[in-house]
């Protein structure tokens, strides 16, 4: 199998709307596969055509070798799904939703005892076996969640936005155990709006409104996404900075970072004719230097509307 995933000119359509536009790419055995948009980029209408949840209106796709228009259970039987709303169930505590989920995934006999035995571990529950699932905290949930994603050893898991609403410590453990996962040969396909998330992925696709506006490695992106130099501007009042900095020729685009301005200009812009035009304005310049992007800087350029 050259690819774990693939799908070519995947479109999804209801009505009118287009979800998900001529999507291409590929996803490559055990690699980890960030899909990064804002909230009604495609994101989840991808994963479930992928899932063989929904038929596609447009185009191909396979997923393990099966077609996700036609084998959608073949498909089903043999990923991972994890998502933020994952259906743990409440009244059933740890140790009876792992069995529940072997159950599902036909995972029998002493198997399924050796199994619920290194999920439990792996997930940090040992001795909250006879727990209800109710009275985990959100972070031990998303942790069981992953456990019973994963029961009968997909070598593909797709997580759609797991870790929202979960605290960073959490966020942090719980991707403890998908780099876990992916060093052992899961692919992992994950869909996230934490972009330091994306940061630690193989390789990372952009959405925006329905498509695929840039794929590849983290590295790839921040150096050649953006086109002109990033500067950081610290700049008092930094409101007035943000209101007035869009104004001076030769600034591109100017994003909020905390007490301090991210500045894309033209590339032959000199510093000093920047700060002297923010002087200018009544304002007061702490400091204007060039910075290298981050991720964020890049997918906040690229979805950024054009005037």
């Amino acid at each position: 199998m050259d690819a774990a995933i693939e799908a070519n000119g995947l479109t999804k359509r209801f009505g009118d709307d287009v979800a998900v536009d001529h999507l291409t790419l590929d996803v490559r055995p055990g690699e980890v596969f960030a899909f990064l948009g804002a909230n009604g980029s495609g994101k989840t209408t991808t994963i479930r055509m992928l899932c063989g949840i929904i038929t596609p209106t447009e185009g191909s796709g396979r997923v393990l070798g099966f077609d996700v228009a036609t084998e959608g259970e073949a498909i089903k039987r043999r990923i991972g799904y994890m998502s933020q709303r994952f259906a743990l169930y409440e009244d059933l505590t740890v140790q009876e939703n792992v069995a529940f989920y072997a159950g599902v995934y036909g995972v029998s006999g002493p198997r399924r005892r050796t199994r619920a035995a290194e999920l439990i571990a792996m997930a940090g529950l040992r001795g909250r076996e006879g727990t209800l699932a109710a009275h985990l905290s959100g972070g031990w949930r998303q942790r069981l969640a992953l456990g019973c994603a994963i029961v009968h050893e997909p070598p593909l898991l797709f997580l759609d936005e797991p870790t929202a609403g979960v605290d960073p410590v959490s966020r942090r453990s719980f991707w403890t155990l998908i780099y876990g996962l992916a060093r052992r040969g899961t692919t992992i396909f994950l869909t996230t709006h934490y972009i330091d998330e994306a940061e630690h992925a193989d390789r990372v696709a952009l959405m925006d409104r329905g498509r695929l506006i840039a794929l590849s490695t983290p590295r790839e992106l921040r150096a050649s996404g953006l086109v002109g130099r990033l500067l950081e501007v610290e700049a008092t009042p930094v409101m007035d900075a943000l209101d007035r900095l869009p104004g001076v020729a030769g600034v591109r685009e100017v994003t909020l970072y905390g007490s301090a301005l991210h500045v894309l200009v033209d590339p032959d812009l000199p510093l000093e004719r920047l700060e002297a035009s923010i002087r200018a304005a009544g304002l007061t310049v702490q400091h204007v230097r060039p910075i290298s992007p981050t991720l964020e800087d890049v997918f906040v350029s690229l979805i950024r509307p054009r005037g």
